[in-house]
């Protein structure tokens, strides 16, 4: 008959499994949205008509199942709640660790890890304070940084990053979102199975840094470009 501390610690790790799984899954659903969210800021290189007309098509994407606009909140909504799952089996998953770690094996292990990984709970954080605002000034409350007007998607965005310090809050949580995609997408792998053999891992870390430098890298192209004059009104 098996002990009531080996029943307790098959489903603590099952629970593990699942958390991890959660997170995977939810984590990879953000990378995909983020790169086509990225496709769309690139629009702005097309020029204010182009970039309006395809933040315009958004909205009517599902009609006439879908209202005008629909899409877009089914969107949100689901985005909502993966990040939801994600916060919270991290946090759980970060809980977990804490207390069965010894102090002197987290000293011993963050000489080995990386500097991804090690801020992959500040950089997560940073990233979310970072999407409040991101929501506040082109989604939710279209807040216009300079006082101009809000309902030009185009102009809202050149009003925004022409400002240095706002082109300079968004390159900060860019670096973060780098960081995090880097080892966020190696973990996600891992979780899945697909880093068994050392070649599956160099690949598995090769695409963590692909994802994290198209991403970066992509959306940050537009506030650089309108803060350097070229993307203007």
């Amino acid at each position: 008959m098996a002990s009531p501390t080996l029943v307790k610690g098959v489903r603590s790790t099952r629970s593990t499994i699942a958390l991890k799984l959660t997170m995977a899954l939810s984590g990879l659903a953000f990378i995909g949205f983020v790169l086509g969210h990225m496709y769309g800021n690139l629009k702005a290189f097309s020029g204010h008509d182009a970039f309006n007309e395809y933040a315009h098509h958004l909205r009517e994407l599902g009609e006439p199942l879908l209202p005008y606009g629909g899409f877009l909140w089914v969107m949100r909504v689901g985005l909502i709640v993966a990040l939801v799952v994600h916060v919270v089996a991290a946090v759980a998953l970060w809980r977990r660790a804490a207390k069965a770690r010894p102090v002197s094996y987290v000293a011993k292990k963050n000489q080995a890890s990386s500097l991804s990984s090690r801020t992959m709970r500040w950089g997560g954080i940073t990233i979310l304070l970072f999407l409040v605002w991101h929501l506040v000034n082109f989604t939710i409350g279209k807040v216009n940084p300079q006082g101009g007007e809000t309902n030009d998607p185009y102009n809202l965005l050149v009003d925004t990053f022409d400002l240095w310090w706002m082109t300079a809050i968004y390159l900060v949580a860019m670096v973060a979102l780098a960081m995090h995609l880097h080892h966020g997408t190696w973990s996600a792998l891992q979780t899945l199975g697909l880093t068994n053999t050392a070649q599956s891992r160099a690949r598995a870390k090769a695409v963590g840094w692909i994802v994290a430098v198209v991403v970066a890298g992509g959306f940050s192209l537009v506030p650089l470009f309108v803060l350097f004059g070229v993307i203007t009104k």
